[in-house]
């Protein structure tokens, strides 16, 4: 028997995190580069690292840091998809207690996950960690539902299914439009800059069905039979397709230490 979905608990969903989509590298590339610490010497911090989407694109950009992750299933799957050695170590941290050392990392970012913890304890604790005029960045990966009608289309199917469901993760949701002052508010952190881009993820029909498999707060909200439900309703309104192209929008706001 299957253990029951928890909210916030991943433990039973990391082996289908493989199949998210990943963000934005034209998004990633600026944020290097706002940054402007040479890649030979940047230091990075991947906290709520989950699987290690982000943490992997980093490596890929030259990067070299940590990925801080409390759930040991999505860290042990982690450590299978970006490995670890002199490039990257691996923490069994959260975002209020990282376990790195002071001033030790030259960027911290929270990809999708933001939402979790107390933001306020996890605001001091990446102050902590980041050297003098370091940065934070919170990124999200929205689907873009008003250029993806397939996506849209099965946004409103399931809430015709969950008339009462409230996405955790909803870019558009009170974090969201109350970030930049939320990134501020301390005084621990300044010069905020917000950057979005567009992209696009190929999936083949299992993949995509792989990344709704991977979903924690419909599955807690929607109960075992409005699940099934959800899912037999995706798979039909891909049946036929060889490929699933869809849409979403990297976002990311990045604060500098002061």
């Amino acid at each position: 028997m299957t253990a029951a979905i928890r909210h916030g608990d991943f433990t039973n969903l990391a082996k289908a995190y493989v199949n998210r989509p990943a963000y934005s590298q034209t998004v990633l590339t600026c944020l290097v580069r706002h940054i402007d610490v040479p890649r030979a010497d940047l230091t990075f911090a991947d906290v709520g690292a989950g699987t290690g989407k982000l943490t992997h694109m980093l490596l890929d950009l030259g990067l070299s840091g940590y990925a801080v992750e409390p759930n040991e299933a999505m860290r042990q799957e982690g450590m299978v998809c970006c490995g670890t050695g002199a490039r990257l170590a691996w923490f069994a941290g959260s975002a209020e207690a990282t376990g790195l050392p002071d001033r030790s990392v030259d960027w911290v970012a929270m990809a999708s996950s933001f939402h979790w913890p107390d933001t306020a304890r996890a605001l001091t604790e990446f102050h902590r960690i980041l050297r003098p005029g370091g940065f934070f960045t919170v990124l999200y990966n929205p689907r873009d539902l008003d250029n993806d009608p397939l996506q849209k289309a099965i946004d409103d199917a399931i809430k015709a299914i969950v008339p009462d469901l409230k996405r955790v993760t909803s870019a558009a949701g009170d974090l969201m439009r109350h970030l930049d002052g939320t990134l501020t508010a301390s005084g621990k952190f300044g010069d905020l800059l917000f950057i979005e881009a567009p992209h696009e993820e190929r999936m083949t029909a299992a993949r995509y069905m792989g990344v709704w498999h991977s979903v924690n707060d419909i599955q807690v909200q929607a109960g075992p039979e409005r699940w099934r439900r959800i899912l037999s309703m995706i798979e039909d309104q891909i049946a036929g397709r060889s490929e699933i192209v869809a849409r979403y929008r990297t976002r990311s706001w990045t604060v500098k230490a002061r």
